[in-house]
């Protein structure tokens, strides 16, 4: 065993460490270590973005995580993929951009996480982008990340939806992550001349070049070092061999909402029942650590098109080939696009303050992993309720780091959850059966046009419903009994040990994870640093009335 010493140890180089380790190293005072589970994300697989159920399903670069039997959804086990490789899930995930509607983040400071209301926020999202179209007050020119709308919605289908949203009451919005969230319009995506921007390509490769910051993959921590209620390092294995380094300022984990509460519990930081049921020393008793857990469902609403102008004809190989040979020689076409290029954010209910409905619209009829697709032309729009009501939790259950920890969400526990989800399908009916659509719209393929009462609905629901891959919230922000850290990020009653990643969120946003994660790692390496944090934003907020 082998002893080093850093001024800080990142543990996770997914989409808050690769932040953390640019902005930290920027300080050349400061030797930063990243400790990374996975390896290279240099592959074509990753780096185009067409390809993207590829690395979300290959163990190589995902945790490939199952949850418990749920409850709810007739004893299904869920698929929980993770990013293991540099980028962490910045490198395996459909790279929609979406910050979450203004409120989502008033309401992380009412729920105790002071200073992380939206006007606190907006500074640190705009920090962090270069948004490809018109800057204004809500949109970044300058950062690492390159953010823009892909093939700019030349697929008419992309424009049809988006009419057809306004024909059934909605409101148009150019830029959801401006000043109106609510409406259907352009999607936007981390994609940079072609290629993911995920954070190892927008913050962790231009700062390897520096002396200051040590990368080191296939590292498995195996706990935070602890002398008394004081982290001084981190034990970790690389090639069979075990290493402690140690940490004069901060361990910071941001091994994300899975990783992260894992590891506080190996470490003996966790609920007390927990920990003795894995049979894992208890150091600190932190009951919500592991609890809180939330996460996206949604389900796929397809159609046929009775125009031959969708991506269903392009699943041959040939036309793949060809869409590959052009992205390796151009970085356009086909291949530089997630192809949810449109999109929709609206109200489950008129009671509702703020959208809690998301839509993702894509020119196919296929599976999110690209398993399996409609043999004729169709497409679907991806839609989901997305500010559950529903708590579930991540549990150790061995002192074993290389033992998956248990998982379960309890999704659809609350009864609000399900009425969601039923408005998800009568109100995405009424959208699809719009004028606008009508040239290209054919027979609903799923969920089926007998598929109308409660009781319908919720059975469809519970067999077909996925993942949306946006689990957090499971080492929550705040001062209450569940909070595990404090609005400065650090861990209740240990000197230290910091968390900085979609853990942390105290509730989950109404939108994608990834830009709210990155918004949280920027101001939190700020504050690491000891700097001034930027002066909140002032800029107004659209909050649509009934």
């Amino acid at each position: 065993m082998k002893s080093k010493k850093y001024d800080y140890i990142i543990v996770g180089a997914g989409s808050a460490g690769c932040v953390l380790a640019n902005r930290l190293s920027e300080d050349s005072n400061n030797h930063v270590l990243l400790l990374e589970t996975g390896g290279s994300d240099k592959s074509i697989f990753i780096q185009m973005p067409t390809a993207l159920s590829i690395p979300m399903n290959t163990k190589k670069y995902a945790w490939q995580f199952e949850t418990e039997p749920e409850p709810n959804l007739d004893g299904r086990r869920m698929h929980c993929p993770r990013g293991k490789v540099l980028g962490g899930s910045s490198s395996i995930n459909g790279m929609v951009y979406v910050r979450g509607h203004a409120r989502d983040f008033d309401e992380w400071q009412q729920e105790g996480a002071q200073h992380w209301d939206y006007a606190h926020c907006l500074p640190y999202f705009k920090k962090a982008e270069t948004w490809a179209f018109a800057g204004d007050e809500y949109r970044g020119k300058h950062g690492p990340l390159g953010v823009n709308n892909g093939n700019e919605m030349k697929n008419p289908l992309y424009q049809a939806f988006v009419d057809a949203g306004v024909e059934a009451g909605y409101r148009a919005t150019q830029d959801y992550n401006g000043t109106q969230q609510e409406g259907f319009g352009p999607m936007h995506m981390t994609v940079k001349k072609g290629v993911r921007s995920s954070t190892a390509n927008a913050y962790l490769r231009p700062a390897m070049a520096r002396a200051n910051l040590t990368v080191i993959t296939h590292a498995l921590v195996h706990k935070v070092l602890l002398e008394g209620k004081k982290a001084v390092g981190v034990r970790y294995e690389r090639n069979g061999d075990v290493f402690d380094v140690v940490a004069d300022k901060d361990v910071v984990l941001s091994a994300g909402p899975i990783g992260s509460p894992h590891i506080l519990q190996l470490s003996g930081i966790g609920p007390k029942t927990v920990l003795e049921d894995a049979g894992i020393e208890v150091n600190h008793d932190l009951p919500g650590v592991g609890q809180n857990l939330q996460d996206h469902l949604e389900f796929y609403f397809q159609f046929k098109c009775k125009q031959p102008i969708t991506l269903n004809g392009k699943l041959d190989w040939w036309s793949k080939l060809l869409i590959g040979v052009r992205w390796i020689l151009t970085k356009k076409g086909l291949g530089s696009t997630n192809h949810f290029e449109s999109c929709g954010f609206i109200r489950s209910k008129p009671t509702a303050e703020w959208p809690d409905i998301q839509y993702h619209f894509l020119p196919a009829a296929m599976r999110y992993d690209g398993k399996e697709a409609f043999a004729g032309h169709g497409f679907q729009v991806h839609v989901g309720h997305n500010k559950p009501k529903s708590r579930g939790f991540v549990k150790a259950v061995s002192a074993d780091p290389k033992a998956h920890p248990q998982i379960r969400f309890n999704y659809l526990e609350h009864e609000e959850d399900r009425e969601g989800f039923r408005a998800c399908v009568r109100l995405t009916r009424d959208i699809i059966n719009q004028k606008a659509l009508d040239t290209y719209r054919g027979e609903e393929i799923q969920p089926g046009i007998d598929i109308q009462s409660d009781e319908e609905i919720d059975a469809f629901v519970r067999q077909f419903v996925e993942s949306a891959y946006h689990p957090s919230c499971s080492c929550k922000m705040g001062t209450d009994e569940l909070a595990v850290v404090d609005p400065q990020t650090r861990v209740h009653g240990i000197e230290g040990l910091r968390v900085v990643d979609s853990s942390i969120f105290p509730t989950i946003p109404n939108g994608n994870l990834n830009a709210p994660t990155i918004m949280v790692a920027e101001r939190a390496a700020d504050i690491i640093r000891g700097r001034e944090v930027l002066p909140p934003s002032n800029a107004p907020v659209s909050v649509v009335k009934n």
